[in-house]
């Protein structure tokens, strides 16, 4: 089984990386580029995860976090922040704030899927290739 993951960021070079790594393992994507367009796929798309930059326009990261968590429907889906914030005291205020987890950019492509994939149901790591175990 793999996982349907919504990427948030509005650097296409950021998003075009993720959406290449994540898909090469399996999950299905979709992505946006801007808060407001996140808020609509995340309605209407059933995400398992949502992977979200922090500095977006309208609205940024953290707005968006908000507002997945006051709908019933994406409250409890898990939300990590992938962003180019990258002291320690950034990563405690990202925690804090609600997310369930933070990666620094520029991300690692080499270890980028293992560290998202921690955030999914275990049936739904390792993408495709959950399904055949």
């Amino acid at each position: 089984m793999s996982a349907n993951i919504l990427i948030i960021d509005d650097s296409e070079a950021n998003l075009a990386l993720s959406e290449y790594l994540l898909r090469s393992a399996g999950h299905r994507t979709v992505t946006a580029t801007n808060g407001h367009q996140a808020l609509q796929l995340a309605r209407t798309g059933q995400p398992d995860l949502i992977v979200c930059d922090l500095q977006m326009p309208a609205p940024d990261g953290y707005a968006v976090l908000a507002q997945l968590r006051q709908e019933p429907d994406l409250r409890g889906v898990p939300v990590v922040a992938v962003t180019a914030y990258s002291r320690e005291t950034d990563r405690t205020s990202v925690l804090m704030a609600g997310f369930d987890g933070y990666l620094s950019k520029p991300i690692d492509p080499e270890h980028f899927v293992e560290q998202i994939e921690q955030y999914l149901r275990r049936d739904l790591r390792g993408g495709a290739a959950a399904g055949r175990a």
